[in-house]
């Protein structure tokens, strides 16, 4: 039941009007200004403190530098087709992902941008993914299924029914601080700890998703009868990873293909130190983005919730911070929320791309 993360489908499209109406507003809007439009897939983002801003656009393959009241630039461009994601910025250190292979990804590697607009690689992530393989002992798909159930199953459509953790690397996000660079890799299914040097270790793999398997699922999934009440556990596919000023990382996930058809995207809080991990809330709409305001509240870009919502520091309630179309990525600076929106418009012909980085000011 797992496709390529953060690919829209017809399922999600029609859910995503509707599926965050409930959520009531815990303030007015905040105001937002326009810093460049007309982006392919604006996947990630950046912010320096002096205002200077750096986007994605995996799907192209580059990297933008938008200076104050400056059109993009492009900094950087991959060869050969590759995706450019997963950038962080820590005083004049630009980190970004490059991975290789498309909607099978093949390569990636985690990369640093130099003066002369090149990249220095800092260290082969998918290397790593198929020596350490951290989620293989995970079982995903619907445990407990009776082997006459599992030969009805349409593993052509929905993927076999059970298996254990693949080999798949697709950094998405990327946070630095001090020494070193955390990495959630949405394939892998695993939060990394890279260092400047580096070195790689694994700080936790992320729980797996559960679904119940109702009847009606199974008629939308084209799954069998008997599949019915068994829960489905699908892969998590971290999203984001920042760390908090308590020293903890957040991140989010997606809850896997399915949850690019219903809310079933997490925020976790987790313990560097012994790779603990804590639910916060679930029932997101593919978060794909997370930013911690100065106050530690945590503010969550709802893909298909076509929303950024705010969990207050030490609460579990979330509420709407703006109403934005499929919002993408957020960081956070004293100046205000730097969000990604629109970053799905525009990918197919003859529509024009049309990603958007906005800020929102910082309220006092």
């Amino acid at each position: 039941m797992r496709t390529h993360p953060l690919i829209a489908v017809a399922t999600a499209a029609v859910l995503a009007g509707s599926a965050m109406a409930a959520v009531p507003s815990a303030q007015a809007a905040p105001r937002q200004r326009t810093l460049a439009s007309g982006l392919v897939s604006p996947l990630s983002v950046a912010a320096a403190p002096n205002g200077t801003t750096y986007v994605t656009q995996n799907f192209a393959g580059t990297l933008e530098r938008i200076r104050p009241g400056r059109a993009p630039r492009t900094v950087y461009r991959s060869r050969g087709g590759n995706e450019v994601g997963a950038v962080s910025v820590r005083g004049d250190r630009v980190v970004f992902a490059e991975t290789a292979g498309g909607m099978m990804p093949t390569h990636s590697w985690l990369k640093r941008l130099t003066r002369n607009g090149k990249a220095r690689t800092i260290a082969n992530i998918r290397a790593f993914e198929n020596r350490r393989n951290p989620d293989r002992r995970i079982t995903y798909g619907a445990r407990g299924i009776s082997p006459s159930c599992a030969a009805q199953w349409p593993t052509e459509e929905a993927g076999p029914p059970v298996y254990r953790g693949l080999k798949d690397s697709h950094p998405y996000a990327t946070d630095q601080v001090a020494g070193r660079t955390y990495v959630a890799d949405a394939g892998m299914n695993a939060i990394l700890s890279v260092t400047n040097g580096g070195r790689i270790r694994v700080v936790a793999v992320t729980p797996a998703s559960p679904v119940l398997i109702t009847a009606e699922l199974a008629g939308q999934m084209g799954l069998p009868a008997c599949a019915v009440g068994l829960t489905y556990f699908g892969e998590s596919v971290p999203t984001d990873v920042e760390r908090g000023r308590d020293g903890m990382l957040y991140v989010t996930t997606e809850g896997g293909g399915l949850g690019e058809m219903m809310p079933l995207g997490s925020l976790y809080r987790i313990n560097p130190a012994n790779g603990r991990v804590r639910k916060i809330v679930g029932g997101l709409f593919a978060p794909t983005g997370l930013a911690i305001t100065g106050r530690g509240d945590v503010l969550v870009a709802q893909l298909f919730g076509n929303e950024i919502s705010r969990i207050k520091k030490g609460t579990k309630r979330v509420r709407r911070y703006a109403s934005v179309t499929m919002p993408g990525a957020l960081d956070w600076t004293r100046r205000g929320l730097y969000a990604t929106t629109d970053v799905l418009a525009g990918l197919e012909p003859p529509s024009a791309p049309g990603g958007k980085v906005v800020l929102f000011r910082a309220r006092r």
